[in-house]
C-alpha cells in the first residue's frame, strides 16, 4: 500500500503514524527552530477536536529559547537581504513545489488538528501553493517610482529594501495559510520570518517549518529564515511585541488581541499588520438570484463551522423575500452533514475546542434574552457520531441588528437573519457594526450593485457582488477596516508592508542648488 493511501478515510481508518512520517513529525516534538530543533519548556499535549484524543505533544519554548531563535533569524536576514530578489523568488518557488508534493498529508493534518473538513484542509494548502507562485513572480517586480526633480541635473527615484525579521502570530482557524500569506511575501522581499503559531495547532506549524527549512538548506541558505517558536503568549508572544529586532508584526486574532498588539508594537514605533474580527453581512435584494445566494450563504455560514474571520454572520434580506429565504435556509441547514471531517461527504466538522461550544451556547441564550428567536439548530451534539465535546448544530436565528450579541463576533456557526425595506436601510445595517472585514450583496440590479460598491456603500475592506463573504483569492489584498484592524495581506501591493521605502536623489551636475529655490550664502 502506498503511504498516501494510509491517510484516506475517516478518523477511524486514519493511519496517524504514516501521516506523521510523511510530514517528518514525531509523537513528541520540539517547539523551537533556529536551524535546529530544540526546546526546554513544558511539554503540552495536542488534542484533535474530532474526538478529543491526544495526537502528539510539543515541548514549548522558554524566554531563553526565544532569544536564541531571534538572534539566529536576525543573522540569517542580514545575509538573505543581499541575495538578488529573483534568486529569493526561486527559493520560494521551490517551497511551493514542496507544498504541492505534501498537499494531501498536510491537508489531512490541518483537518486532524483543527477540525475543518478535508476539502477545506487541502484548500488551505492550495492557498499556500498559490501565494508561493504569486511571490515568485513578485520577486521580479519589487519596483519603485522615478520622479522628476525640481533641481537641474538631478535625478530622483525611490527603491524598496528588505525590512528585517517579520513576526507572524497566526490563529488556529487557518493554521498554515495565514503564515504562508506573510512568509512567502516576506521571503521574496528579503526578510526572515519568525512564526508563533496558535497553541491549539502547533503540529501543522512544525510540519510546514520543516518543509521550508529543507528547501532553504538545499539551496545553501540558513534554515533560520523560517524560524519557529511555539509557546504561550505570556512566555514568547509578548517578547515578539516588545522586540525592536522585529520591525513588523503581523497578527491574526480577536479584536481584543489586536488592540493590545497595536498598542505595544506602536509604543516602540514598530509596524503592524492586524487581521482581526469580522461580522460579515450579505444583503439579499428582492432582485437576487436566490439559488445563487443560497449556495453562498450556506458555505459562508457553515464552512469551517463558522470559524473563519470571513464567515457570514448576518443576512439582511428584503422584506418581500425574507420568509421565502428563511424557509429555504432552514431546509438547507437540515441537510448539512455534520460529522467526522476526514470522512467523504461531511460538510461541517467540530468546533476547535470545548470553550468554543460554551461561547456559542452563551451567545444563543443572550440572543433569546434580547428578543431573538432560534429557527434552527444552535444545540450541542453528542452520541457515537459526535465523540468528544466540540460538536454543535449550526444555528439560524431571527434578530435585530442593534442587539448587543449581533454587534459582536461569535466564532461559531450562528447566522442572524435581519429584514430591510429600502437599500439605504440595508446599507445602514450592513455598516452598523464595529467590524469591517467582508460584505456582499446579491442582486441582479446594476444600480444596487454599484451603490453597494460606492464610497457611500459598503465600509468593508472586501466588498462583493453575487459572491459570498468567504473564499477570498490570494491575488487581492486581504483585510478590513474599523475593528478588523486595517491591515492588508496576500495580493495586490501588500508586499510594500514587508519592505522599507527609500527616496534617492543623485546630483550629476557641478552645482548644488537647494530645493524650493532656497538660497544659502553667496
Amino acid at each position: 500500500m502506498h503511504a498516501l493511501d494510509k491517510i484516506q478515510g475517516g478518523i477511524g481508518q486514519l493511519d496517524q503514524k504514516a501521516l506523521f512520517e510523511l510530514l517528518g513529525l514525531e509523537r513528541d516534538n520540539l517547539g523551537a527552530f533556529d536551524g535546529s530543533w530544540f526546546g526546554s519548556g513544558e511539554v503540552t499535549p495536542v488534542h484533535t477536536p474530532i474526538d478529543g484524543s491526544v495526537i502528539g505533544t510539543v515541548r514549548q519554548a522558554t524566554p531563553e529559547d526565544y532569544e536564541r531563535v531571534v538572534a539566529r533569524a536576525d543573522a540569517a536576514f542580514k545575509v538573505w537581504r543581499a541575495v538578488p530578489a529573483p534568486r529569493r523568488g526561486e527559493v520560494v518557488r521551490q517551497i511551493g513545489d514542496a507544498l504541492r508534493q505534501a498537499k494531501k498529508p498536510l491537508g489531512a493534518l490541518v483537518t486532524l488538528e483543527m477540525g475543518k473538513i478535508r476539502a477545506e484542509g487541502e484548500g488551505e494548502v492550495q492557498e499556500m501553493i498559490d501565494i508561493c507562485d504569486f511571490a515568485t513572480g513578485l520577486s521580479r517586480q519589487l519596483y519603485g517610482l522615478s520622479m522628476h526633480s525640481e533641481r537641474p541635473s538631478h535625478r530622483m527615484y525611490e527603491q524598496w529594501h528588505p525590512l528585517g525579521v517579520v513576526g507572524v502570530i497566526s490563529a488556529f482557524n487557518f493554521p498554515v495559510a495565514v503564515w504562508a500569506w506573510n512568509a512567502a511575501l516576506a521571503w521574496a522581499c528579503g526578510d526572515a520570518v519568525l512564526w508563533k503559531p496558535a497553541s491549539k495547532t502547533p503540529l501543522t506549524a512544525i510540519a510546514c517549518t520543516k518543509l521550508a527549512a529543507r528547501v532553504f538548506a538545499a539551496n545553501g541558505f540558513d534554515p533560520a529564515l523560517s524560524a519557529l517558536i511555539v509557546g504561550r503568549g505570556s512566555t514568547v508572544g509578548d517578547r515578539i511585541l516588545h522586540d525592536r529586532r522585529i520591525p513588523l508584526v503581523s497578527a491574526t486574532g480577536s479584536c481584543a488581541m489586536g488592540y493590545r498588539v497595536g498598542r505595544i508594537v506602536g509604543e516602540r514605533l514598530g509596524r503592524t499588520i492586524l487581521e482581526l474580527g469580522g461580522n460579515n453581512a450579505i444583503i439579499v435584494s428582492q432582485h437576487a438570484d436566490l439559488d445563487l445566494a443560497m449556495r453562498a450563504i450556506v458555505f459562508g455560514a457553515v464552512g469551517t463551522a463558522g470559524q473563519r474571520c470571513t464567515s457570514t454572520r448576518r443576512i439582511i434580506a428584503h422584506r418581500s423575500i425574507y420568509e421565502k429565504l428563511r424557509d429555504r435556509l432552514v431546509a438547507a441547514y437540515a441537510q448539512v452533514r455534520i460529522g467526522d471531517p476526514l470522512a467523504e461527504g461531511t460538510l461541517m466538522g467540530p468546533l476547535v475546542e470545548p470553550s468554543g461550544v460554551e461561547e456559542m451556547m452563551a451567545a444563543v441564550e443572550r440572543l433569546k434574552k434580547e428578543g431573538g428567536k432560534v429557527v434552527y439548530g444552535g444545540e450541542r451534539l453528542s452520541g457515537p457520531a459526535y465523540p468528544g465535546t466540540c460538536w454543535v448544530s449550526p444555528c439560524l436565528a431571527e434578530a435585530k441588528n442593534d442587539y448587543t450579541i449581533v454587534q459582536e463576533e461569535t466564532f461559531a456557526p450562528i447566522l442572524y437573519l435581519l429584514r430591510y425595506d429600502g437599500l439605504d436601510e440595508a446599507l445602514a445595517q450592513h455598516n452598523g457594526v464595529p467590524q469591517g472585514l467582508s460584505g456582499a450583496i446579491f442582486t441582479t440590479n446594476l444600480l444596487e450593485s454599484e451603490a453597494f460598491l460606492a464610497a457611500t456603500g459598503s465600509d468593508c475592506g472586501i466588498a462583493n457582488v453575487n459572491i459570498g463573504t468567504s473564499g477570498a483569492e490570494i491575488g487581492g489584498a486581504f483585510g478590513g477596516e474599523k475593528e478588523t484592524g486595517g491591515g492588508r495581506e496576500s495580493g495586490s501591493d501588500s508586499w510594500k508592508a514587508y519592505m522599507r521605502r527609500q527616496t534617492n536623489t543623485i546630483n550629476w551636475g557641478k552645482e548644488l542648488p537647494l530645493a524650493q529655490g532656497i538660497k544659502f550664502g553667496d
